[in-house]
């Protein structure tokens, strides 16, 4: 199982040799470097820790600093695992580009959705609006809450406003269109979840390509 970190950078198009345009989404993979190596004797499962995004040593805890210094690597902001079948392809210290991947491979992409704040039915749940006319007051509210005396409350699960957006969303089975090793670029065909600058995910795929 191959995975990286990367930073969503945008969308673009690019055209293929038949001159059709496939509208992509530019990533920075990595660079990340190998912080420890996991396994099954030790941990109880085989894993890689891996590092991503250099930052200062003063915003880093003291446990974490000895855990970076032990691997002789820089302090990085973000720390996360992959599990993998054979971890005797790595090594302490190890750096991981783009260059992981190759073209035409399939990834699963996680990111953070954009947040949208409170919203209301109608934005969150696509609900219908009431009467604009003849007196109506209620235009936008989310309906009746439930039945009367029996069972008297409301069912967990009722779609009512509330906090909108800024979740983990997964698409999977993603096409990488191009890569580009000097840049750390990856090129995926379609949309991936998540701001300009979003953290990203990129595994490689769990489902066959169809």
């Amino acid at each position: 199982m191959k995975g990286i970190l990367g930073k969503k950078i945008g969308m673009t198009q690019v055209f293929t040799e038949n001159g059709d345009v496939v509208p992509v989404t530019v990533i920075e993979a990595g660079p990340m470097n190998v912080v420890q190596i996991k396994t099954t004797d030790i941990d109880g499962y085989n894993a890689v820790q891996l590092g991503y995004n250099d930052i200062k040593e003063k915003k880093v805890n003291k446990p974490k600093q000895g855990h970076f210094n032990k691997a002789q690597v820089g302090f990085k902001k973000y720390l996360t695992e992959f599990r993998v079948d054979d971890v005797n392809v790595y090594e302490i210290g190890q750096e991981l580009k783009a260059d992981l991947f190759e073209t035409g491979d399939r990834v699963d992409v996680s990111g953070v959705s954009k947040g949208k704040g409170f919203q209301g039915v109608i934005k969150r749940h696509g609900q219908s609006r009431g009467p604009e006319t003849h007196g109506s007051k209620y235009h936008r509210r989310p309906g009746s809450m439930g039945a009367s005396s029996h069972p008297s409350k409301v069912f967990k699960g009722k779609k009512l406003p509330g906090h909108m957006g800024h979740k983990k969303i997964t698409v999977q089975n993603l096409e990488i269109v191009s890569i580009d090793a000097d840049k750390n670029l990856l090129l995926v065909k379609g949309a991936i979840p998540g701001p300009k600058g979003g953290l990203l995910t990129i595994k490689e795929s769990v489902k066959a390509s169809k």
